[in-house]
């Protein structure tokens, strides 16, 4: 089990001027900052496509090696990440996102995902919010597009915390030949989840429609959250000549190429249903009232 002062940095309080200036690096329940005068970091234009493995759009896990002390599900998620500071589980420290156990075997752990809209993608955002001595050091990214034949391999998750996947499930998850994926992102380190640092981002040059998504963490640890932008790729075979479909929506291709503003909500958010964008536009009037 992790011990208690790994997560230490969002309980103490600390304050010390450093070139003049106070520098901040903790605050119970809340992130830490952790300033080094670096530059501001410039964010990639992926930002702004569509997060193809958002629960919201039917992105799910299909297998983890293991989510002892917080499930793979938790990537998915498309509320940003949060710590509890007082909450713990049977396993552990409770944690906004994956995290493994320390590996005691050779290998690493990782995770297979289900894109909920297959697409090109261009980007990716390893966000390790609140892990700062637990975050996973390092991570590759691997990508293929899968069959429903192929997807009659993967064993049901229930819920997984506190366990490791079983023998029948890693030979299940064996005839996908996963580790033979195509690498879209090769081993790259990440930073620890403290305000300044959380966001790793990674550009794709691929081009390929891709299905499923291999995440590696070397050799464990814990991320946040995980996205995955890109461009919906919708197979027409299945539509009838005379079928009325939504050309605009994210799961036919949609995407937002400008705006004006997004400081109450990304336009991006009314390519899906009719609630979605009824929420963004009520959220939205509500505010401007308010002030």
């Amino acid at each position: 089990m992790r011990s208690y002062s790994e997560h230490a940095p969002f309980h103490v309080s600390c304050f010390f001027l450093e070139q003049n200036r106070i520098v901040y690096f903790g605050f119970r329940g809340k992130m830490a900052a952790h300033l080094k005068g670096e530059k501001t970091q410039v964010l990639p234009d992926f930002l702004h496509l569509n997060d193809l493995a958002c629960e919201v759009v039917g992105g799910k896990v299909l297998f983890a090696t293991d989510d002892f002390f917080a499930p793979a599900e938790n990537l998915l998620k498309k509320q940003s990440p949060i710590f509890k500071a007082d909450e713990f589980t049977d396993y552990g420290k409770w944690m906004d996102g994956w995290e493994t156990r320390r590996k005691r075997i050779p290998g690493h752990d990782w995770c297979i995902i289900q894109l909920g809209v297959p697409g090109i993608i261009h980007g990716f955002e390893v966000n390790t919010s609140f892990f700062a001595g637990n975050c996973a050091p390092r991570i590759s990214i691997q990508a293929a597009c899968l069959t429903q034949v192929d997807l009659s391999e993967f064993c049901r998750r229930g819920d997984r915390i506190g366990t490791a996947a079983s023998d029948e499930e890693f030979q299940a998850v064996k005839k996908v030949k996963s580790d033979e994926w195509t690498l879209l992102v090769p081993m790259k380190e990440l930073k620890p989840g403290y305000l300044d640092t959380s966001h790793n981002y990674f550009s794709v040059s691929s081009k390929q429609r891709w299905t499923h998504i291999r995440l590696n963490i070397y050799p464990d640890g814990g991320i946040a959250r995980f996205k995955v932008y890109g461009i919906v790729q919708r197979d027409w075979s299945a539509s009838g000549p005379n079928d009325l479909d939504d050309l605009v929506a994210m799961k036919n291709g949609g995407v937002c190429v400008g705006f004006s503003s997004a400081q109450l909500g990304h336009p991006r958010n009314i390519l899906g249903k009719l609630k979605a964008f009824l929420f963004l536009f009520l959220n939205t009037k509500s505010k401007l009232y308010s002030q």
